[in-house]
């Protein structure tokens, strides 16, 4: 037993040499490394959320763009559809004049004919008579 004392003596030596010499280092440098990795890990996952963040952004300004852009076509329709609709109630009261008027020509066209025809009818009547009875009575004897 005494001849394992100089190596276990050794073999500590050896151990708390490791410790020190390789250990300890080996440990602070894993632990920075660590530390690094965790590091750029939430720096990663911060960059991330920005770049989440702008993209929500960006998707509102697009979304509001979108919709002053409906808004304005909204706009102009509904103006077009006032002024057509302006154009058509023009021609319309344009075409019901027109309309009117060839009423009242006709109307009066009517009037004048029917003036004529009574005017007409009482002659005619006479010589209807006139044929019809005897050559020698007279037509207001007959009435």
């Amino acid at each position: 037993m005494l001849g394992s004392v100089p190596t276990m003596i050794l073999f500590l030596f050896l151990v708390v040499a490791y410790g020190l010499l390789v250990r300890r280092p080996l440990d602070r440098v894993l632990a920075e490394r660590r530390k690094r990795t965790t590091g750029a890990i939430e720096h990663a996952r911060d960059a991330i959320s920005e770049a989440e963040a702008k993209a929500g952004e960006y998707e509102d300004r697009l979304r509001r763009a979108k919709a002053e852009i409906f808004s304005a076509r909204e706009k102009r329709l509904k103006q077009w559809t006032v002024e057509r609709d302006q154009a058509l109630a023009e021609a319309r009261a344009a075409t019901g004049e027109k309309i009117q008027a060839a009423k009242a020509e006709i109307d009066q066209s009517v009037a004048e004919a029917r003036q004529q025809i009574e005017g007409m009818s009482a002659e005619l009547s006479e010589q209807i008579l006139r044929a019809v009875m005897p050559a020698g009575t007279r037509p207001e004897a007959a009435r």
